[in-house]
C-alpha cells in the first residue's frame, strides 16, 4: 500500500494484484457522488490483502437505508459501514435554516443525525462497525477569526459538530470518526471546483485514493492487522553521526541544528512505545558502543528500559531482524524497520519483503513529518495494559537466553517456574479481553472478533462460560495472555467458541493447563460433551492441529468433539492457581 498513489495508478496495480481468500464486505453510504471513493478503497484492500465486497448507497440515500430493515444494505451484511457525508452538501443545509437560533444549534442536530443512525443500526441488528467521516472545515470567510464567538457561523459550527462526534465515539464501542481534515492537510489540490459544479465530484478523485489508503489501514486494523513493532538503526538514524567514530560527544541531537530533528524523532518514537509499539534496535555495531549514549548522553530521550530488544552486532541486518521476530513471535508483516541507509534498506527489503521498510529521505528534518504522514502505526484498541509490553519482551529476551543454557525442555519449563491463574472474566479486564481478540491472528481457533460490550454480554450471559488466563514466570509476569468463550449448546454440551492466545506464551504449555482446567470445571457442572471448531485464515494455520493435540475427535470437515469423562489429564509445567 502506497499513500501517495494516484487513482489510476492504484487500478492499475491492483489489477495485476494477487487475488486474497480474505473476504471482507464494506458498505459507503454519503451524501455525494461516492463511486470513484468505492472503487479506490476496494482497490486500497485487495492491495492491503483482502478480496472486498463494496456496498454503495443510493446518492444521498443514507437515512432511508438505514431506516428501512428490509433496505438492501442489511441483506449485504457488511462488516464495515462508512458514512461519508461532504461538507459542502451540509452547507447547503445549515443556509436553509432561517434563524440565528436554529444554525447555533446546527451542530446538536447533525449529532443527533448521527445517534439515530447508530439506533437504526441496532435496532436492524447490524453488528457493523461504523466509520463515520468527520466535517471538513470549510471556512465560508463570513465572519474570519470572529468565528469562535459567533454561535451560528458555520465554521463554529463545524468545529463543534467534530467534537460531539468525538464524544459519541467514546461512548460507543463500534463507531470510529474518520478525520477528513487530517488526510486533506497535505494535498496540494483536494477539490476540482469545476467538477463540483458540473458533476457533483466533491473531491478529486486522486484525493479519493488518498482517503482510501488510510480508510484501508484502520479496516486492516479493525480486522487485526496492524504494526506492532518499530525497529530502528541508530548512526544517522536515531542520532547525527557514527558513535563508534565520532565518540558521544561529538553525536548530533538535542535542541541545537540538526540534532533538534533527532530528537524530536526520538520523543515521536518514546510515544510509540507508551502507546504499545515495541521498539527494537538493529544496529551494525560494537554493542557497548551501541549503548553508549542510551547510558550516558543527557540529551538522549529513549533510554535502554524503552527497547524491548537491543540487537546491535556487525551481522547482516536482516538476519539480525530475524532474530528480532523470533523472540518477539509476531509476523515479519507486524514489523517497521527504518534506517538512513538506502543499501541496507534494499537487503531487507529483499531477504524479508513483509516488512515495512519506509524510504527516509536524506535530510533527516524530514524523517519525522514523513513517518508521520504515512500513519504506519494505525490501530483499532488501546488499553492500559499495553504500556507494560516494553518489559514483557525483555523479559522474553531473557527467557531466550536461558533456553541455550538446559539440555531439554521439559528441564527448561521447569526452570521457568510458572504460575497460571485461570478464572471467569472480570469486569477490570474487559479492555484487555477484547483486545485480546480484535488482535490475535496465529493462535485463534474461529478468528471472532468482540468488542468490550460483547464481552460484557458473555460475562453476564447464563448460556456461556468465560476464562481469561494469567501467566507469570521467575523472569516477570506476562499478563492475561489467553481467553477461552464457551457457549452451552444444551444440557450436556458446550461449544468453544473462542479460545485464543497471545504467542508470547507458545510452547509453555499453556493450552494444556487450561484443557485440563476446562474439563475439571464441566464435569463439575454435569457436562458431558465439548464440541470445538477450526475455522482457517491466512494467518491461523499455528492451531490447525490444537483439537487433535487436545484429545479431540474430527466429526466433519470443521468440528471436533471430546467426550469429558475419557479425558486424561496433560502433562505441564505450571503451578495452578485455580478458578
Amino acid at each position: 500500500m502506497d499513500f501517495n498513489l494516484s487513482f489510476r495508478a492504484l487500478q492499475k496495480l491492483a489489477k495485476d494484484f494477487p487475488k486474497s481468500n480474505t473476504a471482507i464486505k464494506i458498505a459507503v453510504l454519503g451524501n455525494h457522488t461516492t463511486t470513484f471513493f468505492c472503487k479506490a478503497i476496494e482497490n486500497q484492500l485487495i492491495l492491503a490483502g483482502f478480496n472486498p465486497d463494496i456496498f454503495e448507497a443510493d446518492f444521498d440515500q443514507i437515512d432511508i437505508t438505514l431506516i428501512d430493515g428490509t433496505s438492501k444494505l442489511y441483506d449485504f451484511n457488511p462488516e464495515v459501514i462508512i458514512i461519508f457525508e461532504s461538507t459542502l452538501k451540509i452547507k447547503d443545509d445549515f443556509y436553509a435554516l432561517k434563524s440565528n437560533e436554529s444554525r447555533a444549534q446546527f451542530h446538536n442536530d447533525l449529532a443527533n443525525k448521527a445517534k439515530n443512525r447508530i439506533a437504526f443500526l441496532n435496532k436492524n441488528n447490524s453488528s457493523a462497525k461504523i466509520i463515520y467521516a468527520s466535517y471538513e472545515l470549510l471556512d465560508d470567510e463570513l465572519y474570519g477569526n470572529l468565528f469562535s464567538k459567533v454561535p451560528h457561523s458555520f465554521y463554529n459550527q463545524l468545529w463543534k459538530t467534530n467534537t460531539a462526534l468525538i464524544n459519541i465515539s467514546e461512548n460507543e464501542n463500534n463507531f470510529y470518526v474518520f478525520d477528513i481534515n487530517k488526510h486533506i492537510k497535505n494535498l496540494d489540490t483536494y477539490r476540482d471546483w469545476p467538477a463540483y459544479i458540473n458533476s457533483d465530484l466533491h473531491y478529486t478523485i486522486d484525493t479519493f485514493a488518498h482517503f482510501s489508503y488510510h480508510m484501508a489501514l484502520f479496516i486492516k486494523a479493525l480486522k487485526g492487522s496492524f504494526k506492532k513493532c518499530l525497529i530502528i538503526d541508530l548512526d544517522n538514524t536515531t542520532w547525527g553521526g557514527i558513535i563508534g567514530d565520532d565518540g558521544i560527544d561529538k553525536i548530533q541531537i538535542g535542541n541545537l541544528g540538526i540534532g533538534k530533528a533527532f530528537t524530536k524523532l526520538q520523543k515521536w518514537i518514546k510515544e510509540l512505545k507508551e502507546r504499545g509499539i515495541i521498539i527494537a534496535v538493529c544496529s551494525k555495531n560494537t554493542e557497548e558502543v551501541a549503548k553508549e549514549p542510551f547510558i550516558k548522553h543527557s540529551e538522549m530521550v529513549l533510554k535502554l528500559e524503552d527497547i524491548s530488544i537491543f540487537v546491535a552486532n556487525w551481522n547482516n541486518k536482516a538476519d539480525n531482524i530475524r532474530y528480532i521476530q523470533e523472540v518477539l513471535n509476531i509476523g515479519f508483516d507486524s514489523m517497521v524497520f527504518i534506517d538512513d541507509n538506502p543499501a541496507e534498506r534494499d537487503i531487507v527489503k529483499q531477504s524479508l519483503p513483509l516488512v515495512t521498510v519506509p524510504n527516509l529521505p536524506e535530510d533527516p528534518a524530514l524523517y519525522l513529518p514523513y513517518l508521520t504522514d504515512l500513519n504506519l502505526f494505525e490501530t483499532a484498541s488501546f488499553s492500559s495494559n499495553d504500556k507494560d509490553r516494553t518489559l514483557q519482551y525483555q523479559q522474553e529476551a531473557e527467557r531466550k537466553k536461558l533456553i541455550t543454557s538446559v539440555t531439554n525442555m521439559d528441564d527448561y519449563l521447569k526452570s521457568l517456574e510458572m504460575i497460571g491463574e485461570m478464572e471467569n472474566f472480570n469486569s477490570e479486564d474487559v479492555s484487555r479481553i477484547a483486545q485480546l481478540t480484535q488482535r490475535s491472528n496465529q493462535f485463534n481457533l474461529r478468528t471472532k472478533r468482540y468488542t468490550d460490550e460483547d464481552i460484557i454480554h458473555f460475562m453476564n450471559s447464563e448460556n456461556h462460560v468465560t476464562y481469561s488466563i494469567k501467566l507469570k514466570d521467575k523472569f516477570g509476569d506476562y499478563g492475561l495472555i489467553s481467553v477461552i468463550i464457551l457457549e452451552k449448546t444444551d444440557a450436556n454440551t458446550f461449544f468453544i467458541d473462542t479460545w485464543i492466545m497471545s504467542c508470547r506464551v507458545l510452547k509453555r504449555g499453556v493450552e494444556y493447563f487450561a484443557m485440563n482446567q476446562i474439563v475439571e470445571q464441566l464435569l463439575h457442572v454435569n457436562a458431558s460433551s465439548l464440541i470445538g471448531e477450526y475455522l482457517e485464515t491466512p494467518k491461523n494455520k499455528l492451531v490447525s492441529d490444537l483439537l487433535d493435540k487436545l484429545s479431540f475427535t474430527k466429526t466433519n470437515e470443521f468440528k471436533y468433539k471430546t467426550e469429558l469423562k475419557e479425558f486424561n489429564n496433560f502433562k505441564h509445567f505450571i503451578s495452578c492457581k485455580n478458578i
